[in-house]
């Protein structure tokens, strides 16, 4: 089966998936290629080594990695904002050789925007495509402080969501990554046949000697390790962790993004000293971060869209066998408290997290470690990268024996 996989972002950045999933076909024999942009996530650079041009090819090992040119940007800015996914948009749409080329299209849809060109090509009698859904549109960019505002929100939501009901109607599956997503995405016309769970994957890698600074023998040492942005809610973190200095908890920030600036002055109007910051590291040292926390701390900002997603970064703590601190609503707390794989707390409120870290600090080494063995356990039931992948191959599979082109 020739397969083409369409992504806004791919390793060298710090998004794993299409990649693994690009491997993990072509080792299952099927010939892969990938259309994405030029690495600029989460800082909004172009990655070093990286130089901007109409098309380049590279190759890791038989997968074929075709690059198209986008406006970089990650900053608070909505316009600038739109304008990365946009010309992501319209840059990976004048590709259609590849598209022709495939049997079948998966887009990984982090941005709705990344499936503008199987979409437009599908319309012109090209070839079938499965959406996997990552972020409910036009929710998350609505919802999120760059675009609030009434004016702001009628428009994007005016302009996106006649096209969001076709791409969706046109797609032969769409993915969701957490039950909620799905019956969402099935409640906005998906048909219940068309309309899949694949919970994401992570793999941690085998624990190693960890290179984070010492905190002074807290007695919880908490780390966050991924994007550091507005939707996060890091500031509810550092103000709990400030709180329950006194408890022994220690909170540890490991990455970059735009709103780290304003996070260490926070720290410093606060005078935190338990909370420290680290630079971002790649995906193969994700197992140092990991190494030295006993707990890892998953939060997002309080808003209806995330009930319904599972941030990758759980399914990473859950395979690394740490405990989840997790203020992330919905899907995920039920998940964290049915399975008893760590603490919970309300998002976007400072006392009831603090409440969480106390908690936390509290329990002794046994507590922590049978919830760590819990959550490895959930990992492997139902987060694996085999399972998930083995799902995805059989819809791209099943979208290649259907016929016709859907209106």
């Amino acid at each position: 089966m020739k397969v083409l996989i369409v992504s806004q972002y791919y390793p060298p950045e710090a998004v794993p998936l299409p990649a693994d999933l690009a491997q993990g076909l072509a080792a299952r024999g099927h010939h892969v290629k990938v259309l994405t942009g030029f690495p600029n996530y989460p800082s909004g650079k172009v990655f070093p080594g990286y130089r901007q041009a109409w098309r380049s090819i590279e190759r890791d090992g038989t997968v074929e990695i075709h690059r198209v040119p986008l406006f970089a940007d990650h900053s608070q800015s909505a316009v600038k904002r739109m304008l990365n996914y946009f010309s992501f948009a319209l840059s990976s749409a004048t590709a259609a050789r590849l598209g022709r080329g495939a049997d079948v299209i998966y887009v990984y849809a982090t941005q709705m925007t990344a499936g503008f060109g199987p979409w437009l090509w599908r319309i012109t009698g090209g070839r079938p495509y499965v959406l996997h859904v990552q972020d409910l549109w036009p929710d998350s960019i609505v919802g999120s402080s760059m675009m609030s505002g009434g004016t702001k929100e009628r428009v994007i939501s005016g302009v996106l969501g006649p096209w969001l009901r076709s791409a969706y109607r046109r797609a032969n599956g769409v993915i969701g990554i957490a039950p909620t997503m799905v019956s969402t995405l099935v409640s906005r016309g998906v048909p219940d046949e068309r309309a899949h769970l694949v919970y994401n994957w992570a793999d941690a890698g085998e624990p190693v000697e960890s290179t984070l600074p010492a905190a002074d023998e807290p007695r919880a040492e908490i780390v966050y390790a991924g994007n550091i942005g507005d939707m996060q809610d890091l500031s509810t973190a550092v103000r709990a962790a400030h709180a329950a200095a006194d408890a022994g908890v220690a909170l540890t920030l490991v990455g970059d993004g735009v709103v780290k600036e304003d996070l260490q002055h926070l720290v410093a109007e606060l005078g935190a000293e338990n909370v420290r910051f680290h630079d971002p590291v790649p995906r193969e040292r994700m197992p140092e971060i990991y190494a030295r926390a006993d707990y890892a701390l998953v939060s997002l900002k309080d808003m209806p869209v995330f009930r319904g997603t599972i941030p990758s970064k759980f399914q990473a703590v859950l395979s690394a066998g740490v405990p989840v601190i997790t203020t992330v609503q919905g899907d995920v707390r039920h998940l964290v408290e049915d399975g008893d794989v760590g603490l919970t707390a309300d998002a976007e409120d400072a006392r009831s997290l603090e409440a969480a870290f106390r908690d936390a600090a509290a329990r002794d080494g046994d507590e922590r470690a049978a919830m760590a063995r819990r959550g490895r356990t959930m990992y492997d039931s139902l987060f694996s990268r085999e399972s998930g992948i083995s799902r995805i191959e059989e819809l791209l599979t099943a979208a290649t024996k259907e016929t016709g082109t859907r209106r």
